[in-house]
């Protein structure tokens, strides 16, 4: 019962390493029917391992895309296996995705730090991903502005140029300002060759066990494809 109990991370490098793998294994063997199996079966496994709740949440999508594509590849080519191919495709994107979604920028940063990458790589790798919150949170500050004020329909190249472009640039100009003034308060720098990590991000057995087991089902994929 421990590894179905929520696990507060796989490792960062390790959980990208199993999504890639699961990627890569389910759109090359694709056109077998023991693809669906595997992907299935990796797919379960995640819950298993505390990926419960991203794989809840790409289910409706994968549905959704899933019965779309294998009914228009179905009657189109008139071949069942051309519409399994495609929600094999589909379903080797989805499930190799659940690994990278639960990792934390931080967490993949002292990943990256202890491999001894360059501190200009891990650094901008992590304003990168924060930043993409940030973005979110600013349109959708725009947009709601832009219905408070009555500004009308976006669609409309000058509402949307001054409405919605102008702040949006004007917002990014300030958000980089702050991020740039908050890292060089920080002591951040990528001169530094002599960084230390205080909180090291170590592959325990849980990790392993992950590993191993999407390898056995890519070697049971590969033996009854």
């Amino acid at each position: 019962m421990a590894f179905f109990k929520k696990k507060e991370h796989i490792n960062p490098l390790m959980a990208m390493f199993v999504g890639v793998t699961i990627l890569i294994v389910g759109l090359i063997f694709a056109k077998t029917y023991a693809a669906s199996y595997f992907l299935s079966g990796a797919y379960v496994l995640l819950i298993g391992f505390g990926y419960y709740k991203s794989c809840i949440r790409i289910l409706p999508a994968f549905i959704i895309l899933s019965a779309i594509f294998f009914l228009a590849f179905y009657y189109g080519k008139n071949s069942l296996i051309a519409g399994v191919t495609m929600v094999n495709r589909l379903g080797a994107i989805f499930v190799g995705l659940i690994p990278g979604m639960n990792i934390e920028p931080i967490c993949m940063t002292r990943s990256l730090n202890q491999l001894k990458v360059p501190r200009a790589i891990t650094l901008g790798m992590l304003i990168t991903i924060s930043f993409m919150p940030l973005l979110r949170e600013e349109i959708a500050r725009i947009r709601e502005a832009m219905k408070t004020r009555g500004a009308g329909n976006i669609l409309n190249p000058k509402v949307f140029y001054r409405a919605f472009i102008i702040p949006f640039v004007i917002r990014l100009v300030n958000i980089s300002d702050t991020l740039a003034l908050s890292i060089e308060t920080r002591g951040f720098s990528i001169e530094s060759n002599n960084a230390t990590t205080y909180k090291k991000e170590t592959i325990n057995v849980v990790d392993v066990t992950l590993l191993l087991l999407v390898i056995v089902g890519v070697v049971l994929l590969a033996v009854f494809k």
